[in-house]
């Protein structure tokens, strides 16, 4: 590190978990981001501020005026903009030192697989129930660690799947790919703006700790808030070994 870095990052480095050796390897570390709105906007926004070294945000929508209400990443002077284009702006603005990468498509089972290869973690930040499938078997095909949140109304959920380790769980092991329902999005059911910041803020959280090799990520657990009530609770998550994902593995 020159002694920008070192002057930029040193809150990390006074951290005895951190340090020079911690700060290193998230600069060194690649974040893909899945999703630019109400989730990704502040997960990316402190990546970047952490100095993860690069970050490939991934969205096929563009700005509109009823994300501005808790998307952060983005201003009203960017409504229209693709919303990759908006958030990496905001992101070179906190930190110009990151590269930011950007890929402006709703991805294919294929082109995951290929993102998700590069990749030092992943961050599902969407609200697609399929893509939240897609995106974990890619995970699980690569040995890549996942972390996973959704927000909506007043409720949140947050975990870890890091099928890295042996017996644990995948996304699918909770959710069943072929489970039926009816989605629900920000859009008809509504939610409200800091719920979106707190359970991406978190999700920031458990990637660095992942790159940075600190404490306990929320593998094998799965957090859950009601805001109203401000009440948590924690659901303790075991690998199905009939899952149809990751089943057939042997670890």
């Amino acid at each position: 590190m020159n002694d920008e870095q070192l002057l930029r990052y040193s809150r990390h480095i006074f951290l005895d978990e951190i340090g020079i050796e911690g700060q290193e390897a998230i600069l060194a570390a690649h974040a893909v981001v899945i999703g630019a709105g109400g989730l990704g906007s502040p997960a990316a926004m402190y990546l970047a501020s952490a100095g993860v070294g690069r970050i490939t945000l991934v969205d096929d929508d563009t700005v509109d005026l009823t994300n501005l209400q808790r998307q952060i990443a983005h201003t009203t002077e960017r409504v229209g903009q693709t919303k990759v284009s908006s958030c990496a702006a905001s992101l070179q603005a906190i930190n110009p030192h990151v590269h930011i990468g950007t890929v402006q498509e709703r991805v294919d089972e294929l082109r995951l697989q290929a993102l998700v290869a590069d990749a030092s973690v992943v961050l599902d930040c969407t609200d697609n129930y399929r893509t939240r499938q897609a995106i974990n078997a890619a995970c699980v095909a690569q040995a890549k660690p996942l972390v996973s949140g959704a927000a909506i109304r007043f409720d949140g959920q947050i975990s870890v799947f890091d099928r890295r380790h042996e017996g644990a769980a995948c996304y699918a092991c909770l959710f069943a790919p072929d489970e039926q329902f009816e989605e629900a999005s920000c859009s008809t059911m509504g939610v409200f703006a800091p719920l979106v910041g707190i359970i991406g803020t978190m999700q920031a959280a458990e990637a660095l700790k992942l790159i940075a090799g600190i404490g306990r990520s929320l593998d094998g657990r799965l957090m859950m808030l009601e805001l109203k009530d401000m009440e948590w609770s924690t659901m303790r998550i075991s690998r199905n070994p009939g899952c149809p994902v990751c089943g057939q593995l042997h670890t």
